[in-house]
């Protein structure tokens, strides 16, 4: 077999580098085993848990996922989910630091309303102001409007992280458009959050050019959440190498694939 060829592509969030471009869940897998082997076959370093549904050891006589889920091992990213208000968030930010030792990478979600689990744009932006002046490292889950993108970019977030479509939804992406034209301008990594189903979804997601994608229904969801999970594996690290590669130039014509000079006329 082939070797592959070795890529010198780090993926840099905050000063910290990754060789994984997945970032993966921890919720909704039948039990705390079943959790540590998806995670583990993705191969993602950052791992990300919704604080106000999940025991770190604010509750010590309850399973703790880190007994699971080392931070000696994983990059944990703390996040907001189920947080409706700037000031939930920010409260549950400060909790995690405190629970994790100061840690300061959180990813940031401010919903809007239960049913669809869109973003509140407007309490988002309250609360990573809050927090980046906290001196947090703050990545933010938010809409694909470019223009808020660049917004919160602008105020300091260290990672943008738009829908591909709604939370839990499997729809994969569905505006494609906009998240190239969130990528045109942007200068901290871009990464696809909620909406991914397939790993063809998740490829798609790095052939536009995303720095990563974060997903965690896609796999917990899955018939066989293991097996899926190297399935995604796989297809971020696909589309990547698809997207370095660089695509040919798209054509509204045929074109011969072999030469037509000194063939038999």
């Amino acid at each position: 077999m082939t070797p592959d060829i070795i890529l010198n592509d780090p993926f840099i969030i905050a000063d910290r580098t990754f060789t994984s471009r997945l970032m993966i869940g921890t919720g909704k897998y039948k039990d705390m085993e079943e959790t540590r082997q998806a995670i583990e076959t993705s191969g993602a370093e950052i791992v990300t848990l919704a604080l106000r549904r999940t025991n770190i050891g604010q509750n010590p006589n309850e399973p703790n996922l880190l007994d699971v889920i080392s931070p000696e091992k994983y990059c944990i990213l703390p996040n907001t989910a189920f947080c409706y208000t700037a000031e939930e968030a920010v409260r549950t930010c400060r909790l995690a630091r405190e629970l994790l030792g100061g840690h300061d990478l959180v990813k940031l979600e401010v919903l809007g309303d239960e049913k669809t689990l869109y973003p509140n744009v407007t309490e988002t932006l309250k609360a990573a102001e809050v927090l980046i002046n906290d001196g947090f490292n703050v990545m933010v889950y938010t809409s694909d409007d470019p223009l808020i993108a660049k917004r919160l970019e602008d105020m300091g977030c260290v990672a943008v992280m738009p829908l591909g479509a709604p939370i839990g939804s499997g729809l994969g992406i569905s505006n494609p458009h906009n998240i190239k034209l969130i990528l045109e301008n942007a200068k901290v990594p871009i990464i696809v959050d909620a909406g991914v189903g397939t790993p063809s979804d998740a490829t798609l997601a790095m052939e536009l050019g995303c720095a990563g994608v974060l997903m965690n229904s896609a796999v917990a969801h899955a018939q066989q959440p293991v097996l899926m999970a190297q399935a995604m594996r796989k297809a971020v690290e696909c589309g990547r190498e698809g997207y370095l590669a660089g695509r040919m130039p798209r054509k509204a014509y045929a074109s011969a694939s072999s030469p037509i000079e000194g063939t038999i006329s």
